[in-house]
């Protein structure tokens, strides 16, 4: 028998072959009993009610299937068979393959976990948040740093500020045989240390087709916060609007204060964000939504002008993940377009060339092609 009329027995399921035409032996059988459980829309009891049957299943999972898949599994099982109630079980927890989708579930069912899963719920949340911050942290740093003395560098600077390595690099061409240096005809210098040369403000949607987004922005957000040249503000909403910035500097703190789900109020998130605006022509506004709006639209649109006018570099991004485009109001993302906002999708992983390109006030339009 053929591996691959055996992958396609696997994947069109039992149903698909009454005859038993194609036997499955050892681990194929497993395998199929384990996508059976799942995939298998005749079947009503899913896969258990009870705690040890779904944690045999995840083992199974596991065993039988690479991470990236065992991710889609498992985010197709909270979907397709309702196991919210089974992640209030901490055992439950301990055997799940944390991940993305895991912790904005998570985060979702918050507010209705027991405090002993909820400890749980905190660890699973952090080993996924450690893992996006070692993959995100450094390239995020550097791309910001090195954006910052680029965009403040000047040609009279102080001595004090006076930035050697840019200013020998710069004067190679003057070295002097005779004198075995370099005279140094043009200085390059920097902004003063600590000074806050950029305010960004993240103005994140909450709701929850959001999700994914809330998570990475977190994180993404708690690694500019750390940044002392930038003055970032986290701004969480949907029908109402929360500050989370005094909790920045810790994304787990952050995640656990959203509260994923309800309503879009648009309108009303940014006429907050005017009041946190202090040097509009230094801010960068960075609202991550589908836009779909459920508040004032025309209002929203109108205060969206306004913000832009004033002087800020806004920009939308109908989604900060790794699931590929999003589904958003296209109407409202063509007049935000009119406006010159522009909008589009971002991967956490392109996050950091995106920020440096603001910071620069560099055209985004590649970024909207891609």
């Amino acid at each position: 028998m053929s591996e691959k009329i055996i992958k396609w027995r696997l994947i069109l399921g039992k149903q698909s072959d009454p005859s038993v035409s194609v036997p499955l032996q050892g681990n194929m059988k497993s395998m199929d009993n384990v996508l059976e459980a799942l995939y298998d829309t005749d079947r009503t009891g899913g896969l258990g009610s009870s705690a040890p049957n779904i944690n045999r299943w995840l083992g199974d999972i596991r065993k039988y299937f690479a991470t990236p898949m065992v991710q889609v599994m498992q985010k197709d099982a909270l979907e397709r068979l309702n196991l919210n109630q089974m992640l209030l079980q901490p055992e439950t927890l301990e055997a799940l393959q944390p991940d993305v989708s895991l912790v904005a579930t998570l985060v979702s069912l918050n507010k209705v976990m027991p405090q002993q899963t909820r400890e749980t719920a905190r660890t699973v949340v952090r080993r996924v948040v450690e893992d996006l911050e070692k993959r995100l942290s450094q390239p995020l740093r550097e791309a910001v740093r090195g954006a910052l003395n680029r965009a403040v560098r000047n040609r009279r600077p102080k001595y004090n500020e006076i930035d050697w390595h840019q200013t020998i690099r710069a004067n190679l061409k003057h070295y002097q045989e005779d004198l075995k240096t370099i005279i140094p005809e043009q200085l390059i210098g920097r902004g003063r240390k600590g000074q806050a040369l950029k305010q960004v403000i993240l103005l994140v949607d909450e709701s929850g087709s959001m999700a994914s987004s809330v998570v990475y922005a977190s994180v993404l957000g708690a690694v500019m916060a750390s940044i002392r040249s930038l003055k970032t503000h986290f701004i969480v909403f949907d029908t109402e609007v929360v500050d989370l910035t005094p909790i920045l500097k810790d994304p787990i703190d952050i995640l656990f204060g959203t509260q994923l789900g309800g309503g879009t109020d648009i309108n009303k998130a940014l006429a907050y964000t005017e009041g946190v605006v202090q040097n509009p022509s230094d801010t960068i506004l960075i609202l991550i939504s589908d836009l779909f709006e459920g508040g004032n639209q025309v209002e929203m649109l109108k205060r969206a002008a306004y913000i832009k006018q004033s002087g800020v570099h806004i920009i939308c991004l109908l989604a900060l993940s790794d699931e590929g485009k999003p589904s958003y109001d296209k109407t409202v993302a063509s007049k935000f377009a009119s406006l010159e906002i522009p909008c589009f999708a971002c991967t956490p992983d392109k996050f950091p060339e995106l920020m440096a390109a603001a910071i620069q006030k560099k055209n985004l339009t590649h970024f909207t092609e891609s």
